[in-house]
């Protein structure tokens, strides 16, 4: 995706953001315009404990260039009281399969590419110098800091000890000499600086979402490097916290990265094969960008945690980490519509390595990798995921040998009751429905809460919960028999038929046509749509409740971005995500947008497809289904490239025009529930 000049104006290049991961939950961020507008941007933000503890390492390099004594600057950079203006010499940002800057001055136009050498945490940046001028002289100056991304060094004084060995710079930060930083300029000679202290950078971003916006970051040096007049020439800088950087060749992690990406695309089996590309239609062309585009935000989110020895899935950029809930939600899209199986098993395996008291971890610390217990349906959406998977790879054998006890003990104990963490699962005897959390827990998806306050309690009978725990029994019961334990599956089958019994009695909101979001709660939420959506829908998608469900989830939840949290009218509602964090997680489920919701009304309507058995309005139910995708795949191209990360999703969308994103940047189950949606 290319933006010319018109489009790199202050006010649109500020909105639209890029980033580039190495699989390791490091990356590199900022805007199409270089300027920095978060304290979470920065050219190398690196795990130390991967993926954990990310440290912004090299907030951004600031390019000049010389010629015949007058200097251009061609960074830019926000201030309190100033704003520099290198943006003015941009003539085209392109987020290609990395991002690609384009500067012209007089004579001169330079390219900087900048690219993550996937595994490491590593920078690499490759300057491309066409002059068909004057000799002239480029300078790079990094700006560095070494702080944890959710905090800023404020008013802050640099210690730096700096050793220099011919180009590469080898720096400790405040007396980090455990984590040095390395530094190296190709053709370029170093000039170091003593107390050079950039001051009060301004993160405009931040300020919006309440917190403090300045902070002081370190200038150690810069690189000088003489460019002869008429010639094309390469340059390369890089940052890093790998010790041998001067190995390090830069074309090379480029091509690697970009053959690395085209064998993901190809290993979805979703282009043609075709030996010459360059007889594809503009069509094909398009697609085969779009693809690219796809692959490389999914690939964003895959992530190898060494600690454990597996992959894993981050949650969104830029500041979560890996979530259970999250992974599972993703799962299809993310691993299993791109083929990527083995890495579906590592993360499968990720999620059951500690499930304790029948509860799969949430999270993990991000300090000292201890497990978060803080959620009732990851535990349930693991069963649909472990489901999926077999019904793409039929590997029966892994899922006997490492899944199907943990599964076994997951449904076990919530028979018995859960009560850690104040979790307080319990099965109803009365009527077999799952009742869960308390006034003062947040453990279903709808879990903002600041300090004290749960803005969305949905303690007791959930919706959601109740149709996960029917969809699981009925997936034990399946797996039972394929185990040959039909004592155990006889078990599940009754478990589930009681629950199915009472649920539709004890949800259904005969007013509103619909269901209750929990017992005793009318307001209209989406969280219904799991009662039809999942393997084994625990109410009949084309039944008369069914519908009224689908039609009232349309007339009232359904927009191009996504499915509102609350219905417009509700107690509550809102329609913004914006303004200081108490204000943001206030309306976070509270009536914004969610694109991932999407996925559970795809899925209620393949139901109702497959559940029709009369043939003309299967027939309408398919092309309603057809719309919806070219709909939904229209609109979201569109998003791909509007604001927030360029060629990836947001996490949530206003619910009142003009839909604009908000929340992470990039979230893993807005990109796999679209991508899973839409026909390439």
């Amino acid at each position: 995706m290319k933006f010319s000049k018109k489009d790199l104006t202050l006010e649109e290049g500020l909105t639209k953001e890029w980033i580039i991961t190495n699989g390791l939950g490091g990356y590199s961020s900022s805007t199409i315009l270089g300027i920095n507008t978060r304290k979470y941007h920065g050219l190398l933000v690196a795990p130390l404990t991967p993926p954990a503890r990310r440290f912004v390492i090299l907030s951004k390099i600031d390019e000049s260039i010389e010629i015949d004594n007058e200097k251009f600057d061609l960074y830019a950079n926000l201030g309190v009281n100033f704003s520099s203006n290198g943006y003015k010499y941009l003539d085209e940002f392109e987020k290609d399969y990395t991002p690609i800057y384009t500067y012209k001055v007089n004579d001169i136009t330079i390219k900087k590419i900048i690219c993550m050498e996937h595994g490491k945490n590593t920078v690499c940046v490759l300057y491309k110098v066409y002059n068909n001028g004057k000799k002239a002289k480029l300078t790079l100056a990094p700006i560095i800091t070494f702080r944890d991304f959710h905090t800023m060094n404020t008013n802050h004084e640099y210690n730096l000890k700096q050793t220099i060995k011919q180009n590469k710079v080898k720096i400790e930060v405040d007396g980090n000499s455990s984590t040095p930083i390395y530094m190296n300029a190709s053709h370029g000679t170093y000039i170091e600086h003593f107390n050079d202290t950039f001051r009060n950078m301004y993160y405009i971003q931040e300020e919006k979402r309440g917190f403090y916006p300045e902070e002081n970051l370190s200038v150690p040096g810069r690189f000088e490097i003489e460019i002869p007049e008429n010639e094309t020439r390469e340059y390369t800088f890089v940052c890093s916290l790998e010790e041998n950087i001067e190995e390090i060749d830069v074309k090379k992690i480029i091509n690697k990265e970009i053959v690395r990406i085209n064998e993901l695309m190809s290993k979805t089996g979703i282009l043609p094969r075709k030996t010459d590309i360059t007889k594809e239609t503009k069509q094909d062309l398009a697609k085969r960008e779009l693809l690219r585009d796809f692959t490389m935000a999914v690939d964003n989110f895959i992530v190898y945690r060494p600690h454990f020895g597996l992959y894993t899935i981050i949650a969104g950029y830029p500041w979560f980490l890996d979530w259970g809930r999250d992974s599972l939600i993703s799962f299809e899209g993310l691993l299993l519509k791109t083929k990527r199986y083995d890495v579906a098993k590592d993360v499968l395996l990720t999620l059951i390595k500690d499930v304790k008291f029948g509860l799969v971890p949430n999270g993990y610390s991000g300090y000292d990798n201890r497990p978060l217990y803080n959620s009732v349906d990851s535990a349930l959406l693991l069963f649909e995921q472990v489901y999926k998977y077999l019904e793409y790879t039929s590997n029966y054998d892994f899922i006997e040998q490492q899944v199907y006890n943990k599964l076994m003990h997951i449904v076990e104990s919530f028979l018995r009751g859960i009560d850690v963490d104040n979790a307080n699962i319990f099965i109803d005897k009365k009527d077999f429905l799952l009742s869960s959390g308390t006034e003062d827990t947040q453990i279903t998806w709808m879990d903002a809460k600041y300090g004290n306050h749960c803005f969305t309690p949905r303690n007791g009978k959930a919706v959601e919960i109740n149709a996960l725990w029917y969809n699981a029994l009925k997936i034990m019961e399946e797996l039972c028999l394929k185990m040959k334990e039909r004592e155990k599956s006889y078990k599940y089958a009754d478990l589930a038929n009681k629950c199915k019994e009472a649920f539709e009695k004890s949800f259904y909101n005969k007013n509103k046509k619909c269901l209750y979001d929990v017992i005793g709660d009318s307001k209209v939420r989406p969280n219904q749509l799991f009662a039809l959506s999942l393997s084994h829908p625990i109410i009949e998608p084309n039944s008369k409740v069914g519908k009224e469900i689908i039609e009232t989830v349309e007339s009232k939840l359904l927009n191009k971005c996504g499915l509102k949290t609350l219905a417009k009218g509700e107690k509550g509602y809102i329609a913004t995500y914006e303004g200081d964090a108490f204000r943001r997680d206030s309306s976070y489920h509270q009536g914004v947008t969610w694109p991932w919701l999407l996925g559970l009304y795809y899925d209620a309507i393949k139901n109702s497809i497959e559940y029709e058995k009369d043939k003309r309005k299967r027939t309408e139910l398919e092309e309603k289904l057809n719309e919806f995708k070219e709909n939904v795949k229209k609109n979201f191209v569109k998003e791909m490239y509007k604001d927030g990360a360029i060629g990836s999703i947001s996490e949530v969308y206003n619910s009142k025009a003009p839909q604009k994103s908000g929340g992470t940047i990039a979230q893993a189950w807005s990109v796999a529930e679209i991508f899973r949606i839409i026909d390439l």
